[in-house]
C-alpha cells in the first residue's frame, strides 16, 4: 500500500472533512512522499523529534500521530520546525496527523476510548466545537464513587502524575462527559447536560470556580494520558490491513 492510498483510508474513515474548517491542524499526510510504500507504521499521541526517531528506530515508514507539525499555516521552516520535519526526512518516516477528528470520532476517537475504559454504556456527542464534537456523554454500566473512579483513572499512562479532582458534584457518579486532552472548557455544557462529572486531560485556573459553581465534579487526569486511545485504535485497524504496526509510548506527565 502507498502513502496515498494509507492516507485517504484513514481520512475517510476519520470523517476528516468534517473537521477540516474548524480544526488548527493540518490533518492528513504533514510530510511524505505519496507514492512511499507503506509495510509498517508507528503511532504516538505527538510528533516530536524523539518519537520520529522511536519509529525510525523499529523501521516504521509512516509515523500517525494526535499532534502534529503544522498548526494554522506554516510560514518558514527554521528553528524547531526546520528541526521536527528535518527529523522526518533524516529518517525516511512519513507523518500522518488527525487532531480533532481522532478526539470525537464515535468509533476510534480518544473519548470513546476513555468511555470504553470506564466502562461507559450509551454514549452520545459531547463537547460542541464550532459546529462539530469533539467528545462523549455517557452514563456508566455502574455508579463509581468519586474515590472509585479516580483510582481507575490513576491506571492511565500518567508518567507518574496522580490524577487530579475537583470534587463539587454528587458522591455518587452515574452520568459522566469525556473531553480528552484540554477540556476545561466544557463545565458549563457538562453541567447543562446533567452529568454529575467531567472527566478531561487538564485544566485552567478558572476551572476550579466553573466547576464549584456548576455542582460538577471534575477529573483532571493529564492530556497525554487522556488522548492515547484514539491512535491505540487507529493501530488495530491498520494491523487489519495487514501492516506491520509498533506503538511508541512517550509520555510527558502533562
Amino acid at each position: 500500500m502507498d502513502l496515498a492510498e494509507f492516507s485517504g483510508r484513514l481520512n475517510d474513515r476519520l470523517d476528516h472533512d468534517v473537521y477540516a474548517d474548524v480544526d488548527a491542524s493540518a490533518n492528513g499526510l504533514q510530510v511524505g512522499p505519496t507514492d512511499a510504500a507503506v509495510e509498517h507504521a508507528a503511532f504516538a499521541v505527538d510528533g516530536a523529534a524523539a518519537t520520529v526517531r522511536e519509529a525510525a528506530a523499529v523501521g516504521a515508514d509512516v509515523l500517525v500521530v494526535h499532534h502534529g507539525f503544522v498548526w494554522g499555516g506554516l510560514d518558514r521552516v527554521t528553528g524547531p520546525e526546520y528541526d521536527r520535519i528535518a527529523s522526518c526526512v533524516d529518517a525516511d518516516v512519513a507523518l500522518y496527523v488527525s487532531h480533532l477528528p481522532l478526539d470525537g470520532h464515535d468509533e476510534f476517537g480518544n473519548a470513546a476510548g476513555l468511555a470504553s475504559f470506564l466502562g461507559c454504556e450509551e454514549c452520545v456527542p459531547f463537547g460542541e466545537y464550532d459546529g462539530v464534537t469533539i467528545g462523549q456523554r455517557a452514563r456508566l454500566s455502574s455508579p463509581w464513587s468519586v474515590g472509585g473512579l479516580r483510582d481507575r483513572l490513576d491506571e492511565l499512562d500518567t508518567g507518574g502524575r496522580p490524577v487530579r479532582t475537583l470534587e463539587f458534584g454528587p458522591e455518587t457518579i452515574e452520568d459522566v462527559a469525556i473531553v480528552t486532552g484540554s477540556g476545561a472548557d466544557w463545565i458549563r455544557e457538562a453541567a447543562d447536560a446533567g452529568v454529575d462529572a467531567l472527566v478531561t486531560g487538564e485544566g485552567k485556573q478558572k476551572a476550579y470556580h466553573e466547576a464549584r459553581a456548576a455542582g460538577v465534579t471534575v477529573f483532571l487526569a493529564g492530556h497525554y494520558a487522556t488522548e492515547t486511545f484514539g491512535v491505540r485504535r487507529l493501530e488495530r485497524l491498520v494491523a487489519d490491513w495487514g501492516i506491520e504496526t509498533t506503538y511508541v509510548d512517550h509520555p510527558t506527565g502533562l
